[in-house]
């Protein structure tokens, strides 16, 4: 079992930049789609962004685009999340997740298709 482990959040002002990393622990994710999910008090559990095994596709939440980038390393076994321009209102602990399948083809926003997860970690933007 792929068990993902993120580090990189922090304390920043808006307008700042973050990169979080997702590690795997135990096995290689490179076969696997892997995605970033995001849960701010108060609210549910919202998709950020998603890339496939091989890093050809990838999905955005529409409140991230154009601000965050996902990007894999397959030589380090991690997958990135670049954040720029960050706002308060991305305020929220950020989990990294693993599909479930291996070898697809597309990047899901749905929680329902990742099936380990990772404990998270803090990003706190503000203003």
């Amino acid at each position: 079992q792929v068990q993902p482990v993120e580090s990189g959040g922090g304390l920043v002002q808006a307008g700042a930049s973050l990169r979080l990393s997702c590690a795997a622990s135990g096995r290689t994710f490179n076969r696997y789609t892997v995605g970033w999910f995001r849960r701010s008090p108060g609210k549910e559990r919202e998709f950020v962004a998603s890339i496939t095994w091989s890093g050809g596709g990838t999905s955005y939440a529409d409140s991230v685009k154009g601000r965050f980038t996902i990007s894999r390393d397959s030589d380090k076994n991690a997958v990135y999340l670049q954040m720029n321009s960050l706002k308060p209102e991305d305020t929220a602990l950020y989990y990294c997740a693993v599909a479930q399948f291996t070898w697809t083809t597309i990047a899901s926003t749905q929680a329902r298709d990742f099936a380990s997860w990772g404990q998270g970690t803090q990003v706190t933007v503000s203003s």
